[in-house]
């Protein structure tokens, strides 16, 4: 009896699951990542190059005021020097809204340090001084012994300002029988110009834009 049971059970397990397997839904396999997980996509160059006609076009870079070509209509002057930064930009800012085009610039300039009358280097310290009292002996107050670099042994008589009373020291020392020099002492600073543009026939009182316009001069340039 057991025997008999037993074949009818797997029997019945055969059929259930032939059914099974005949009857079930297909599994749809899960879809397979293209790459792995913070790998960049591999993308075709066709598929690259079908891509870029549809794309957005990129803005192109704005171009600088200055590199624009010159109109007809306009002309071109250049105001300075300026002395500091500081006088240049406040000008520079109160131009901007009244022009077409500006730019600034520096230069190198050669600026008097006023004038000094002397008397040329002796060849030791003791002429020197025995110059210097001669000097005084007739009633000469204002000089010095320079005592160290490349004047050493020089006797100063004086810097002065202006011209003028430079001359007039010079002239005095002579007259006493001695051979004053007199030089200009100058130096090189930075100067600044504003470059800007307005239309042609129009006129710009820049100076009514500036604190102080002493010094200052307009020229006219090739427009940039």
């Amino acid at each position: 009896m057991l025997p008999r049971v037993l074949f009818l059970l797997l029997l019945a397990l055969n059929i259930g699951g032939a059914c099974w397997i005949a009857f079930a839904p297909e599994e749809t396999p899960a879809p397979v990542p293209a790459s792995d997980p913070g790998v960049t996509p591999l993308v075709l160059l066709s598929e690259l190059e079908a891509n870029r006609g549809s794309g957005p076009a990129q803005a192109g870079a704005a171009e600088s005021v200055s590199s624009l070509p010159a109109s007809a209509d306009e002309r071109c002057v250049s105001v300075g020097p300026f002395q500091t930064q500081s006088d240049m930009r406040a000008m520079l800012g109160s131009l901007k809204p009244k022009v077409r085009r500006i730019q600034y610039r520096n230069e190198v300039a050669t600026q008097s340090r006023g004038y000094w009358v002397y008397l040329a280097a002796l060849k030791s310290r003791e002429e020197a001084l025995g110059v210097a009292r001669n000097l005084s002996s007739r009633g000469v107050r204002d000089y010095y012994v320079v005592t160290a670099g490349e004047q050493l042994n020089t006797i100063s008589l004086g810097l002065f300002r202006e011209r003028a009373n430079a001359e007039r020291r010079k002239s005095e020392i002579a007259a006493m029988g001695f051979s004053p020099q007199l030089i200009e002492r100058t130096e090189q600073l930075p100067v600044y110009w504003i470059d800007f543009s307005i239309a042609s026939g129009k006129d710009l009182d820049w100076r009514a834009l500036v604190a102080n316009a002493a010094g200052l001069e307009e020229r006219a340039i090739d427009c940039f």
